[in-house]
């Protein structure tokens, strides 16, 4: 029952990685150590550590709540921005509509007049041809005595004044033209320039709406981030609290369960038989698939099946499936030193049994397509691997 409980209470405490497996096996070592001091004070090492995580969490996020702030506030403005800019954009294409308007119709009204003094020329010409066949008409009967000259006279000069008339009308009307040819020019200079600061202005339209889109984008990330962030706050904080109960429970605990006799593991480390008669595929330290990481343990290749053997004395604290090493037993020797093996198919041992050098400890694994069955040990004394 004992047993059980402790294992309860161990396999709450599982890490996933495996390059955190030493911490693992320490906090589950420490439920079978003989001194209650060293085994709380570890767990309240690491509830500091947890809660320092936790104020540095809780600081980040008001800071990432600062910037949230800041970008919304840009965003509120990138909006009333781009609002302003469509609402001039509206205002010029008005403008350009109404100048365009005004245009058309100018050019409609240069047309009448054009036709008009068209017709004035006409009309003017005509009677400069009546005038001139009439006046040399009065002329022949005048030289032949058939005309009072003062009538001849008369009628030239009235001939006179309809000519200069007309030709005063078609001045006018001349001018009238000129000045329509102008407004249609300035209105038409006009109206191109409301079509550059239309251009103009849809692009900064544009522009603007890109950098709010883009501020939208950073708000979002933001956002996950926060809620990213909150989440882990909310399962450290779960940690902190789970961890405190581990220590209370540790302490309950420690008095219940016999000390485990000490063992000169330190005079025999070195010279210790492999768990399993095999090929060494990997050494301590070498690169793991060829990146960054180093093994911190060795492989050693044999057959599926192939039992595997405590080296020395020890008791198990950990005998259950840890991902990353398959089924794995860990060995308590005293004095802070653990041995780990993983990759096995089949466990022999639970947790609180004592073993002896020789005793089976399981069976090994076989492993996926491609791969070499292999057994891994990893040696530690506290947090180092040796």
């Amino acid at each position: 029952m004992m047993h059980a409980k402790i294992k309860e209470l161990l396999s709450n405490a599982q890490r996933r990685l495996v390059g955190s497996i030493a911490v693992i096996c320490l906090q589950f070592a420490l439920v079978f150590v003989a001194s209650a001091a060293p085994q709380t004070a570890e767990k309240e090492a690491d509830l500091k550590a947890v809660r320092a995580r936790i104020d540095s969490i809780r600081q980040s996020l008001h800071a990432e709540a600062g910037r949230r702030d800041a970008l919304s506030n840009q965003l509120k403005n990138a909006e009333l921005d781009i609002q302003s800019k469509r609402q001039s954009l509206a205002e010029i294409r008005s403008e350009r509509r109404a100048s365009e308007r005004q245009l058309t119709e100018l050019r409609v009204e240069q047309q009448k007049t054009e036709q008009q003094i068209a017709a004035e020329r006409q009309q003017l010409a005509a009677t400069v041809r009546v005038a001139y066949i009439n006046g040399r008409a009065e002329q022949l009967k005048l030289l032949l005595n058939q005309q009072d000259p003062a009538q001849l006279g008369r009628m030239l000069t009235y001939y006179g004044y309809f000519g200069r008339a007309r030709a005063d009308r078609i001045a006018s009307i001349g001018d009238r033209l000129a000045h329509l040819e102008l407004l249609t020019e300035r209105i038409a200079a006009e109206a191109e320039r409301l079509k550059q600061m239309e251009a103009i202005q849809v692009e900064r339209v544009g522009s603007l709406a890109q950098a709010r889109q883009e501020r939208s984008r950073q708000l979002a990330a933001i956002q996950a981030g926060l809620k990213s962030r909150g989440d882990q706050l909310k399962r450290l904080e779960r940690e902190a609290a789970g961890l405190e109960r581990l220590i209370a429970e540790l302490r309950r605990a420690i008095t219940d369960f016999p000390a485990l006799a000490p063992q000169a593991f330190q005079k025999v480390q070195g010279k210790l038989p492999w768990p399993v008669t095999g090929k060494l595929l990997a050494r301590f330290g070498s690169p793991r698939s060829g990146g960054p990481l180093k093994w911190e343990g060795i492989l050693i290749g044999a057959a599926p099946g192939t039992q595997v053997r405590a080296p020395f004395h020890g008791r198990v604290i950990y005998a259950d499936w840890l991902n990353g090493l398959g089924l794995l037993v860990v060995l308590d020797h005293g004095g802070g030193y653990l041995s780990l093996y993983g990759h096995n198919e089949e466990l022999y041992r639970k947790v609180g049994d004592v073993v002896s050098p020789g005793d089976p400890l399981g069976a090994l694994a076989e492993r996926a397509a491609g791969d070499q069955s292999a057994l891994y040990l990893e040696i530690r004394r506290g947090k180092q691997p040796l």
